[in-house]
């Protein structure tokens, strides 16, 4: 199978799409994912427990984000903790509820990328790069 090129995967990431062929959607509702790619029939959970590492991008992705703002508005503009505080405990909260699609989504194109195992031999060509 030829590798779907790093650039036009996390592309497809962004857009909550097969990172395979880029048209089956990976989710059917908000935190509902789709079992397998509506267009490629590619299977999303290649293995019990597999998006577990999805937590990990998820995580990453809030700690840093928590810590640049933190920075930013306490160290750098110099708001008291009273004022910095609140609303950063409100995107520790609610950040990771909506990232978590984009979470999955990367793990699984960052997945496709570097190992082949269970992948189709030929994906669909969808006529779109992206």
């Amino acid at each position: 199978m030829a590798r779907v090129p790093f650039e036009i995967g996390y592309k497809r990431a962004l857009r909550l799409r097969c990172p395979l062929c880029g048209e089956g959607k990976l989710f059917s509702g908000f935190f509902r994912m789709n079992e397998r790619c509506s267009h490629c029939d590619f299977k999303f959970e290649r293995e019990p427990g597999y998006f577990l590492g999805s937590s990990y991008i998820n995580y990453g992705w809030t700690s840093v984000s928590l810590t640049i703002a933190y920075i930013l508005f306490h160290v750098v503009l110099d708001y008291p903790n009273s004022y910095v505080v609140p609303p950063l405990v409100g995107w520790f909260v609610l950040f990771p509820m909506f990232f978590h699609r984009y979470a999955r989504a990367f793990w699984l194109t960052f997945d496709c990328y570097w190992d082949h195992t269970g992948l189709p031999n030929d994906p669909p060509d969808s006529g779109q790069s992206s």
